[in-house]
């Protein structure tokens, strides 16, 4: 699914073939519209342009957590990018003319393949364990490890920069 690029470097040790220092539980899965790779969108703001929901469907022992979640406008979703490559610490992405560190990047192929995902939240059903989103970027099945609320007032930096990358990010 990954494909290795000139340039690109690989651990010596697949990170998934480590022990463990911790320990990860999916408290459950993503429903998306997209089903390969090729089709799904990059970004969250690509998402959006496409205007397709997604939902969230927690397992039944963590649906106690959603509690209090209804007053929420956004959620923060960290997902488990579970396709991922966890071996490439430096990557050449399609629109860049040279490779860059995982750390410098977005990409889902990095040691802890950890997604994380700023969504809209339209609807809530807590007895079913589903969070209805206006958009989503991983592939339909990725697991989640946490819903967090999204905090305009502390999450929100509106004087972030990064220095702009060739392509858009």
């Amino acid at each position: 699914m990954f494909e290795k690029r000139d340039g690109e470097i690989s651990l010596a040790t697949d990170p998934a073939a480590m022990p463990p220092d911790g320990y990860v539980v999916f408290i459950g899965r993503i429903s998306s519209p997209w089903k390969s790779r090729a089709d799904c969108p990059k970004n969250m703001a690509a998402a959006r342009e496409r205007g397709l929901t997604a939902t969230v469907e927690v397992g039944e022992a963590f649906r106690p957590g959603l509690e209090g979640l209804s007053g929420a406008s956004h959620v923060v979703i960290l997902s488990w990018f579970h396709y991922a490559p966890r071996n490439l610490i430096v990557q050449k992405p399609r629109h860049a003319t040279e490779p860059k560190g995982v750390f410098t990047l977005r990409s889902p192929a990095r040691p802890n393949p950890v997604g994380l995902h700023v969504a809209k939240l339209l609807a809530l059903d807590i007895a079913a364990g589903l969070l209805t989103l206006d958009a989503i970027d991983v592939l339909d099945g990725t697991p989640v490890i946490d819903i967090k609320p999204y905090f305009a007032s502390i999450d929100a930096f509106p004087d972030a920069t990064i220095a702009r990358r060739e392509g858009g990010e």
